[in-house]
């Protein structure tokens, strides 16, 4: 009976189609890629942290981004090495962590979204309001932004893998890399029903809420620029307010296509190397991003 138990909580894995003369070329450059985005990443970090001149609100917020980058890449580019190196009949995972890999997939993905709303916010106060930027963006008020953006991610990814959670399990194969919530719904022969509202609400009210908060914020900072004289501010936010941007689109674009894959399950490989792209391109273009960002605000504050 306890054997019985046991192997129906283990899974199996599909793993990406990697030939044998290729597999290590793969494994080296994505062992590579993961720890430029650990160091860059957490370098920023440390960077912001012992840089009195740095540690604005900006660029306090921007530790949340750099360490959920980090977290995000974590949760899955040692996974996919290990599985790079293995048979495909060893590609196993226990139930319970892959719940565990499932929820912090989410839950990565809903922090960087609800943290670049905070971010966005805060580029509203500076520019929109720069007289009262100081008295609005305090140290306390970063803080209240950065628990209430992860506060958020988590109760929503919570309740998401909790209702794939409740369901019976008549399946033991995982058909992604990684465990995600729709890898787990599809371990039950239940009713769906519950698991497809939830999860539509759910990514309706987290992109919505991201796209029209940093759309509207984003217009209004673009209005407030075309009514202001002052050439070398107005450079200056739209330099950071670019970067933003960047990182926003390049977020959406990633998910979009992500999804769009999920629609197409002859795709099933293309979505396969999507999901990983997503998990080692973007963390590692972000640190890009923001590192060039501080780069150029460290010598705009030089003259």
């Amino acid at each position: 009976m306890e054997n019985q138990t046991l192997s129906e909580d283990i899974l199996l894995l599909e793993g990406l189609k990697v030939t044998p003369k290729s597999s290590i070329p793969v494994f080296t450059l994505l062992l590579l890629v993961y720890i430029f985005i650990m160091v860059s990443n957490l370098g920023l970090v440390a960077l912001i942290l012992r840089t009195r001149s740095l540690q604005q609100p900006m660029y306090l917020l921007l530790c949340n981004m750099s360490i959920n980058d980090a977290f995000g890449a974590t949760i899955i580019i040692p996974h996919v090495l290990r599985d790079i190196l293995i048979s495909h009949s060893g590609r196993y995972i226990h139930y319970f962590c892959c719940v565990i890999q499932a929820f912090c997939v989410h839950f990565h993905a809903s922090a960087s979204h609800t943290v670049l709303m905070i971010m966005a916010f805060d580029r509203y106060v500076a520019i929109c309001n720069p007289l009262r930027y100081a008295t609005i963006m305090t140290n306390t008020m970063v803080v209240k932004l950065s628990v209430t953006a992860w506060a958020v991610a988590f109760v929503m990814v919570a309740i998401l893998v909790g209702l794939s959670v409740r369901l019976s399990r008549c399946r033991q194969v995982i058909l992604n890399l990684f465990c995600d919530n729709a890898s787990l719904f599809s371990l039950s022969c239940e009713s769906l029903l519950i698991n497809h509202i939830y999860g539509l609400g759910y990514t309706v009210v987290l992109l919505g809420s991201s796209m029209s908060s940093v759309t509207l914020t984003y217009l209004k900072i673009a209005a407030v620029c075309l009514r202001s004289k002052n050439k070398v501010l107005n450079s200056k936010a739209l330099q950071t307010c670019a970067t933003h941007l960047a990182v926003y689109i390049l977020l959406l674009v990633s998910a979009f296509i992500i999804v769009i894959l999920h629609r197409f399950p002859q795709l099933s490989d293309h979505r396969k190397v999507a999901s990983v792209l997503g998990h080692v391109a973007l963390p590692a273009l972000n640190a890009i991003i923001y590192g060039l960002q501080i780069k150029e605000w460290k010598k705009f504050n030089t003259f």
